[in-house]
């Protein structure tokens, strides 16, 4: 009976060990930004410690605080992210991950993390990273080149505006960009959350960034897992920087771009047409 009982005690021990691994994600990722390795194994204190509670153990999003969280916390399981410098579809790189991390998500509960150091910040991206296979069986998409900016001119502004009204951005930002578009209460995210289109009166933040330059990324990548879509099939680089020029006179900024409109629209407001269906919008 003994060796009997012995083979069923190391099955037994064997098979914990198998439900272990099948329950927790492997710890051999790594993440390197810039001159940084990050190692998963000290990532998973630091997301005991900071994260566990919105985006859950098993790095579903399902934390215990998950339920009073609007919007919902990202789902790493899934790995789809909004902010990505790579093309849509494609997992984003180390360097993305780690600036979403330290920038924060502006209008939502997820705060900046400067605080933690930057090699933390490096540790939590490779922690981050081991809760999909995706990141097992693929790499990164290739980051978008983004060629250099033209300087804004009323001519730009007034194109990015008749962009606006043709792509029908207005439809879910509204006609003045307030989020408050006909669409807007309809909107949903790939796990059927209603989700809120950016209001650009929220101030000079964007959802992944906050310069010019960010704002074209978000056209030509999209922003996964909402219903932005990426643009880089339909905006040739010129059409993008003129609608990043148009959307910087929709906050509430001292901007160049706001200072040329202010100026124009002053002694020219009467010879545009409307923004929205009046303006010829289905």
């Amino acid at each position: 009976m003994r060796p009997q009982t012995g083979w069923i005690s190391l099955l037994a021990a064997c098979g914990v060990v198998l439900l272990l691994g099948l329950a927790t994600p492997t710890h051999a990722q790594e993440a390197r930004v810039g001159k940084r390795t990050g190692h998963a194994a000290a990532g998973k204190q630091l997301y005991q410690r900071y994260c566990v509670g919105c985006h859950g153990q098993e790095g579903d999003g399902n934390g215990e605080n998950a339920m009073w969280v609007d919007p919902k916390p990202r789902d790493f399981a899934a790995a789809v992210f909004k902010c990505r410098s790579t093309p849509t579809g494609t997992l984003p790189t180390d360097v993305d991950l780690y600036n979403a991390m330290t920038r924060g998500f502006v209008t939502t509960t997820m705060p900046p993390w400067r605080p933690l150091t930057e090699q933390n910040r490096t540790d939590l991206v490779a922690y981050i990273k081991s809760f999909s296979q995706r990141w097992q069986t693929g790499k990164a998409g290739t980051p978008l080149v983004i060629p250099g900016e033209p300087a804004p001119t009323i001519e730009s502004i007034l194109r990015g505006r008749e962009l606006f009204q043709r792509m029908e951005c207005w439809k879910c930002h509204g006609p003045a960009g307030h989020g408050d578009g006909p669409s807007a209460a309809e909107l949903t995210d790939s796990k059927d959350n209603p989700i809120r289109p950016y209001n650009f009166q929220t101030g000079g933040r964007f959802m992944c960034g906050e310069t010019n330059q960010d704002l074209y990324r978000i056209f030509m990548t999209g922003l996964d897992g909402s219903p932005m879509p990426s643009f880089a099939d339909q905006l040739k680089p010129a059409e993008a920087w003129d609608l990043v020029h148009f959307l910087r006179t929709l906050q509430p900024l001292q901007t160049p771009e706001a200072a040329l409109w202010r100026t124009w629209y002053s002694t020219h407001s009467k010879e545009l047409k409307p923004i929205g269906p009046e303006g010829g919008g289905q």
